[in-house]
């Protein structure tokens, strides 16, 4: 089942696809892979700063993760997502004659800090959750004022999220593919409890997920 256009929400969205499938289909194994070739977006003849800023920021990558519904291991919960109205020049891309425009709005922390949060929090108190009961966060980290703006919006302390910020740090955004970077190195912590995926992609989209560890 190809996905294509989700962007950097692509990860979270699509691994809640793959969960799916795989309780649909329980005696299936279900492979999930991100593939992300940020680096062919750039247009040499484009000075703009989204350009630059975007060829500094993004990088390529690839993820893959095996899932099935029965025996043992980590437990998908629920899935969501939420898309703004009238946001199509906040995150995405334009077509233009040499390849693709890259559309970032500066107010994308700006948006992350006062209105992701209410949106979360939706989707957490839809399933019975709160933010008390996450024990984990799992944050696509779309760059560092982003990150800054969704330890805000977490409640968490300055440098919160340092996994994501880790990851980010050694890899750039790799778009969908980042978010399952930042998950299997929390796996290999053998960290324990709840765990709240998320990301925010064009559309502007924001993507959710929770799963038990």
């Amino acid at each position: 089942m190809p996905i294509f256009g989700l962007g950097c929400a692509g990860g979270v969205l699509g691994l809640g696809r793959a969960f799916q499938l795989a309780e649909a289909h329980a005696d299936k194994t279900i492979l999930f892979v991100a593939v992300e070739l940020c680096g062919l977006t750039f247009r040499r003849l484009d000075a703009s700063k989204a350009n630059v800023v975007a060829t500094a920021l993004f990088g390529d990558g690839a993820a893959a993760a095996v899932i099935r519904s029965r025996g043992d291991g980590h437990r998908f919960e629920t899935c969501g997502e939420h898309s703004w109205p009238d946001s199509l020049d906040v995150m995405g891309w334009r077509v233009e004659e040499d390849g693709l425009g890259v559309v970032f709005s500066r107010d994308i922390p700006t948006l992350t800090r006062t209105e992701f949060r209410d949106v979360m929090m939706v989707f957490l108190k839809k399933h019975d959750m709160s933010l008390d009961d996450i024990d984990e966060f799992i944050c696509h980290p779309g760059g560092a004022k982003v990150l800054d703006a969704l330890e805000d919006a977490f409640n968490l302390p300055s440098g919160g999220l340092d996994t994501s910020r880790e990851i980010l740090k050694n890899y750039g955004n790799m778009s969908a593919v980042t978010v399952l970077f930042v998950l299997e190195k929390v796996l290999q912590e053998r960290k324990q409890g709840r765990l709240l995926l998320t990301s925010l992609g064009p559309g502007f989209t924001a993507a959710f997920m929770t799963m038990t560890a």
